[in-house]
């Protein structure tokens, strides 16, 4: 196996006292002279390649603490790894702690490329693993020019080991290993500056857990391509992408995104003052694009009038900020859980102000990936809108999904849960009693799979989107109920897709064939 290691800076590859970066080429013989052996040793048929070209251009260097990387970074990164993506099985990217959750982010959605309707073009075939230390991993003593060795009792070198182990299982994904877990890049998040286990996943489970051995947990990685055409593997895909990354690289500095905490800060109702409002205007003043609120639990956000909340300064600055074309996004600075703002009068009212809900996606991710839509939104033609819904879906595991059963990855509707449109107008859910229905918000049936009958057999049941393009009731006993007989024999992966908006007639309810580009079953549209 051919792997490439990226060296882009950060203190694993610091040396000295105080710490300072080695040039790629020193570090290239260090990890020549006493990692190889050592990795050699458990993985005989692996080739390790340390890339000296890769070079930042704001520091002399040529490597870069991540406290200074910018998106343009992001971006070059991205298209080194397309230029050098077939020749190599698979890659590990040294990177520093600190910014690692966004480029954990940036890179999948530099790589990959979605249809409007957030259908994958383009998806990631290899590993690409991001990994980093706490302490170096070299030593050298004040009157040495070169490296004496590693270091003792550091976790570089074991991370190290890890990516390697981790390159090896060919996972599809950009991930973050780190301390003996495997995480899922747009899922991971920096949360302890003094411990080896310096990252963690609070909202989605580890892909691999690595003690004595290296454990995958295989129903928590993305599937990969469902078929050549949209993989990275193929010339014409990587050119696909690499178009779109040019793109994006031109426009992402004119693509500023904002994250903005909500903090305990003074404000007055008559006249509507507030110290946040004020900081909010300056930015939109500064030409941010998107706006990243980090809320309070659930998502609530003050507007600076607790009893009429559309008179509060707050309320105010983001309305004007969403009339201006400002995407604002309601994430949480609590670590764990999800986002619904509509728990609390207190959050309840962001909607109304344009404030879209990211479900469980970490305020970086939801950064980055705002800002990379936005970047691309000319270059593929979307609107507005559609950057708005694209940032609500789940387009590489970043959040969970909220509006599809997918057949590769979440197939399943179990008694008593639920998919719903992405503005709360219409829900799917799959009644313990009645089985399968689509309610508007008000409570109205708009669709039951089982109409009127009584089921041959008895519910609760599962709803399952079958990757033969079948969706599926099944009873308790597993006896098929109901089905939109769609099903194509070798295979038609599919997902089932609660779009549009009551509000504007635009509702459907549709099974979408992606493995073969069609609609196969509309179980429900306005239009």
């Amino acid at each position: 196996m051919q792997i490439a290691v990226l060296n882009t800076g950060g203190t694993i590859s610091c040396v000295g006292t105080p710490l300072a970066p080695m040039s790629a080429e020193q570090f290239k013989t260090a990890c020549q002279t006493y990692l190889d052996p050592v990795i050699a040793q458990s993985y005989p048929d692996v080739t390790l390649t340390y890339v000296t070209d890769l070079s930042f251009p704001e520091s002399s260097s040529g490597t870069l603490d991540s406290t200074n990387l910018q998106p343009t970074d992001w971006c070059l990164l991205a298209s080194y790894l397309l230029g050098i993506y077939s020749t190599y099985d698979a890659f590990i990217v040294l990177h520093g702690t600190d910014t690692m959750d966004f480029t954990g982010t940036a890179l999948p959605f530099l790589l990959s490329a979605f249809d409007a309707n957030g259908i994958a073009t383009a998806v990631i075939s290899k590993p690409i693993i991001l990994t980093g230390s706490q302490l170096p991993m070299f030593y050298q003593g004040p009157d040495q020019n070169a490296p004496s060795g590693l270091l003792y009792n550091t976790d570089a070198f074991q991370n190290v080991c890890g990516a390697v182990a981790a390159a090896q299982t060919g996972t599809p994904e950009v991930c973050v290993y780190f301390h003996g877990s495997l995480f899922r890049g747009n899922r991971a998040v920096k949360t302890n500056a003094n411990q080896f286990a310096a990252f963690s996943s609070p909202n989605y489970p580890a892909l691999a857990e690595c003690g004595i051995t290296f454990d995958l947990v295989p129903d928590t990685i993305l599937p990969g391509p469902v078929m050549p055409a949209v993989s990275l593997d193929t010339p014409a895909v990587v050119a696909q992408v690499q178009a779109q990354l040019t793109a994006i690289t031109a426009a992402i500095n004119s693509m500023p995104v904002m994250q903005f905490n909500a903090v305990p800060a003074w404000y007055q109702t008559s006249p509507a003052q507030a110290m946040l409002a004020k900081l909010i205007t300056a930015c939109v003043g500064e030409g941010i694009k998107g706006l990243v609120l980090e809320s309070y639990g659930e998502g609530n956000f003050p507007s600076g009038n607790p009893n009429q909340p559309s008179q509060g300064a707050i309320y105010q600055a983001l309305d004007s900020a969403n009339a201006a074309g400002v995407v604002i996004v309601d994430c949480t600075q609590v670590l764990q859980g999800t986002v619904n703002n509509s728990a609390y009068a207190a959050g309840a009212w962001l909607p109304a102000v344009g404030a879209l809900s990211p479900a469980d996606m970490t305020p970086m991710a939801a950064l980055a990936k705002l800002m990379i839509l936005l970047a691309a939104q000319q270059h593929n033609g979307w609107s507005l809108a559609t950057v708005k819904i694209l940032l609500q879906s789940s387009l590489l595991g970043e959040m969970t999904s909220v509006n599809r059963l997918d057949s590769r990855v979440n197939d399943v509707l179990l008694p008593g849960q639920s998919i719903s449109a992405l503005d709360g107008s219409a829900t799917l859910i799959n009644d313990a009693v009645l089985g399968p229905r689509l309610l508007s918000s008000t409570g109205t049936v708009l669709w039951s799979a089982l109409g009127a009958s009584t089921p041959a057999d008895p519910l609760p049941g599962r709803l399952v989107m079958q990757n033969d393009g079948n969706l599926v009731l099944y009873s308790r006993n597993t006896v098929p109920l109901w089905a939109t007989n769609t099903g194509i024999y070798g295979g038609a992966s599919s997902v089932l897709t609660l779009s549009g908006s009551m509000s504007n007639s635009t509702l459907t309810l549709q099974v979408y064939d992606y493995q073969h580009h069609k609609v196969t079953a509309t179980l429900y549209s306005q239009s």
